[in-house]
């Protein structure tokens, strides 16, 4: 069997953990034919990786033209969330995202316009200590 080669994936520490007022920025320009829809998976507790919890999952959708938010609580999956005011990606085009860790949510902006929140679900931010992005996009930036 011959494996795929997997596409550019950014794994990133998170000093001491998440926690509120930090900001996480991530660059990059998208394919132009993207079809592997995940590109932020953020904050997951790295030791172990299939069971661990994800505070923030973020999957890009360019058919469905949607922006899906999720976490992971104890190997669970809970409910997915939508809603967004705007698609803010385009196949080709550069992207500047903005995670911010607010008290009782993230906040993404993207290119400086809001574009959703999202409410903790996990109780323990600090214990959130990585970023991983991974799927159609060529990193320019993470910070």
């Amino acid at each position: 069997l011959a494996e795929k080669t997997p596409r550019e994936e950014y794994i990133g520490e998170i000093k001491g953990g998440l926690r509120p007022s930090m900001k996480l920025v991530v660059m990059g320009i998208v394919d132009k034919k993207p079809k592997r829809s995940v590109f932020v998976r953020s904050f997951e507790q790295v030791e172990a990786e299939s069971e661990g919890d994800v505070g923030l999952q973020l999957k890009v959708s360019f058919m469905d033209k949607a922006v899906q938010r999720n976490a992971r609580l104890a190997g669970k999956w809970g409910p997915a969330e939508n809603t967004l005011s705007f698609f803010p990606f385009a196949p080709g085009e550069p992207f500047k995202m903005e995670i911010v860790c607010e008290h009782q949510q993230f906040r993404i902006l993207v290119d400086g316009q809001p574009l959703c929140g999202f409410t903790h679900r996990l109780p323990r931010l600090a214990s959130l200590t990585a970023l991983r992005v991974f799927g159609d996009v060529q990193l320019t930036k993470v910070a």
